[in-house]
């Protein structure tokens, strides 16, 4: 496999060197080190000519130069191999060759290789070492060098069954660095990970910040706190019981966030996001909790869980404080569960540890005001009094969960494809559900629970008059419009009754190619990857393979607002074939192409979806969605794949560069 791969490096450079005199611009010699009695090392001394170069045995594993290895005759029982190449500190710099910044030699250069001796008797250690020479003009063709140099036996050799490898030893040959340094796309997964957890737990802050405004919870700040202030011997035994409470209510919530990780499992929770079941059983849930909030009836926990968690708070000192925590989560259930739901229905479609983190920043904006008004408790004087406006938020967040209810809805319409609940038809929807609520911000509807209201605050007003807006701002997307401000919530503008929108005309007829049609924006597109990489070969285009899903937010933000931009727009149209593969299609694949998995033992790949993520999965090793990768005609990465990222600049730049690294090849 190595020489092939070196076969097709010379191939590459056979222009350059095949027409002009024969260069030999490295000499080398090779050696046998005696370090101890059971260890030794090969020594590959080069020399150099000025304006040469050969390259560092740990370059960048996409880099395009051929390193310099060795490769050992692994199955000699006579010696075991310490770690790789040990080489000094290599230069680093950009080379034109390959158009990229990479590490080399220069001058002279000495490469030793580490092994331990297992046998008695004088051995033949065998080998091969490659390596590549090049200057600012040209490479030439790697060259191999067999090693083949007689080793004296051990007196005492060591035994092959025991590790001779010492990673802690800084000679071993082990370049940590090397193995502990992620590759640019995985810094750049983590990287765009971390802003996901960060947007998380700010989100999961606010809705703690909402469900503390609640009848629920609001009232219990005041009583919470005089609690712990009264009944401590000192104000600073108070503030400390008072912070435990929080702290409590921070681990009682992260550990429901813990709890949702094991039992799914982190590899199936970004599942959960396009799961048919899944989302129709929590549209129905935030369409409950959306009717209790508005005063239709109440949920509750049974008295009997609260009852028995009071008797062990009153029982006083630590246990005591950790379950009168418990005891609020238990009791505000019924304010705080459809908020609880939704975050971690959230987060659990991102995955990983999202859950942990919302559940975090949730509970740290329940517990935060305990803590606070502890401490400084003529902060509480300040607190408006409970009464009438506590009802008006908690229906404020009745109607925000039937509005979002029928995004999960609408989730599962999308990837059964049923166009039941088309874009129409959703928006007009939200339209009812916000007009409703700016009436009622308004005081022109009452709910059952609602107190008198002689007059609107002047924060109510500019809430209504807000809400008011948005409602107004909705209506043109019945007709058409693109309605960004809620981009990736309404299904797209293909997924409609009217996709170019009323009384437009469609795009001009244009003849498409076979197996494709007019995705977003009318850019050509294929569904199937075999037909569009043939297709892109045909044209001689690199290809586009865009990982979306149905029911996925983020991919519908990125065409809404990313390739709506006219320069990516363009490039999309004219400088790429793009492939859009939709992990959540539930429509069945032939049954002459469904195959067994190469993830899960024993299970088949019956649907598109499937065979489409299992695709990414063992391809790119990746299973999030959107996921952009732009390839060649052999299917080789022109550049680092990436994923959700609402900079247009950014993305222009990251398709200039597949597009020029597919022509310079």
């Amino acid at each position: 496999m190595k020489k092939l791969f070196s076969s097709l490096i010379f191939s590459l450079f056979l222009i350059g060197s095949v027409f002009g005199q024969i260069e030999t611009p490295v000499t080398w010699d090779l050696s046998l080190n005696r370090i101890s009695d059971t260890e030794a090392e090969v020594v590959l001394k080069m020399e150099i000519e000025k304006g040469w170069h050969v390259y560092s045995a740990y370059l960048d594993s996409l880099a395009s130069a051929l390193p310099t290895e060795g490769f050992w005759n692994d199955s000699a029982a006579e010696f075991t191999i310490v770690g790789g190449l040990i080489e000094p500190e290599p230069h680093e710099d950009y080379d034109p060759n390959f158009d990229e910044t990479l590490k080399w030699h220069e001058d002279e250069v000495e490469f030793r290789q580490k092994f331990i001796i297992h046998s008695s008797s004088d051995f033949s250690f065998q080998g091969e070492i490659t390596f590549m020479a090049c200057n600012d003009r040209m490479c030439l063709p790697p060259e191999y060098i067999d090693v083949d140099l007689l080793v004296k036996g051990a007196a005492n050799p060591i035994k092959k069954e025991v590790s001779a490898i010492d990673y802690n030893d800084p000679d071993s040959g082990i370049d940590k660095e090397k193995d502990i340094d992620k590759s640019d796309s995985e810094k750049q997964g983590s990287t765009e990970e971390d802003r996901s957890l960060i947007m998380i737990f700010f989100l999961s802050f606010l809705g703690g910040f909402a469900a503390l405004l609640t009848p629920c919870v609001f009232p219990m700040i005041p009583m919470t706190v005089s609690f712990f202030t009264k009944q401590s011997k000192t104000r600073s035994a108070g503030i400390r019981n008072a912070i435990i409470y929080g702290i409590s209510i921070i681990v009682i919530y992260v550990l429901l966030g813990t709890l949702v990780v094991a039992i799914f499992g982190i590899d199936s929770l970004n599942a959960l996001s396009t799961n048919v079941i899944f989302n129709l059983i929590f549209f129905l849930l935030l369409i409950v909790f959306g009717l209790s909030f508005l005063g239709m009836f109440e949920i509750m926990l049974p008295n009997s869980w609260a009852n028995k968690v009071d008797a062990q708070a009153d029982k006083g000192g630590i246990i005591g404080i950790v379950f009168m925590a418990l005891a609020l989560a238990i009791v505000s259930f019924s304010c705080t569960g459809p908020i609880v739901g939704s975050i971690l229905f959230q987060s659990a479609s991102h995955g990983g540890l999202a859950p942990i983190i919302g559940m975090l920043g949730f509970s740290t904006a329940i517990a935060l005001p305990f803590a606070l008004f502890a401490a400084f408790p003529g902060w509480m004087n300040s607190l408006p009094q409970s009464g009438g406006w506590l009802n008006s938020v908690k229906v404020f967040l009745g109607f925000l969960e039937i509005a979002f209810a029928f995004k999960f809805l609408s989730n599962a319409d999308l990837v059964l494809q049923l166009h039941l609940l088309e874009r129409e038809t959703f928006l007009a929807i939200w339209i009812a559900v916000f007009g409703a609520l700016t009436l009622y911000l308004f005081g022109k509807l009452k709910l059952p629970h609602d107190s008198p209201l002689p007059f609107i605050s002047v924060p109510r007003l500019m809430l209504g008059l807000l809400v008011g807006t948005f409602t107004i701002y909705l209506i043109p997307g019945l007709w058409g419009a693109p309605v960004k401000l809620i981009s990736g919530f309404p299904p797209s503008a293909k997924y409609s009754e009217s996709p170019y929108g009323v009384g437009t005309r469609a795009h001009e007829e244009v003849e498409l190619p076979e197996h494709a049609h007019f995705g977003e924006h009318d850019i050509i597109t294929f569904d199937d990857y075999d037909y569009a990489l043939e297709y892109a070969r045909k044209v001689k285009k690199p290809l586009l393979i865009d990982f979306t899903g149905f029911a996925c937010v983020n991919c519908r933000k990125m065409e809404q607002f990313v390739w709506s931009d006219p320069k990516v727009l363009n490039t999309l149209k004219n400088d790429v074939v793009l492939v859009s593969l939709f992990v959540d299609d539930k429509r069945k694949l032939p049954k002459d192409k469904q195959i067994m998995s190469q993830i899960k033992e024993g299970k088949k790949l019956k649907y598109i979806g499937q065979k489409w993520s299992e695709f990414q999965i063992l391809k790119y090793e990746q299973n999030t969605q959107p996921l952009y990768v732009i390839v060649d005609a052999e299917e080789e990465s022109m550049n680092q794949p990436t994923g959700y990222d609402p900079d247009i600049p950014l993305y222009v730049d990251w398709l200039k560069e597949g597009i020029d690294n597919y022509h310079k090849k």
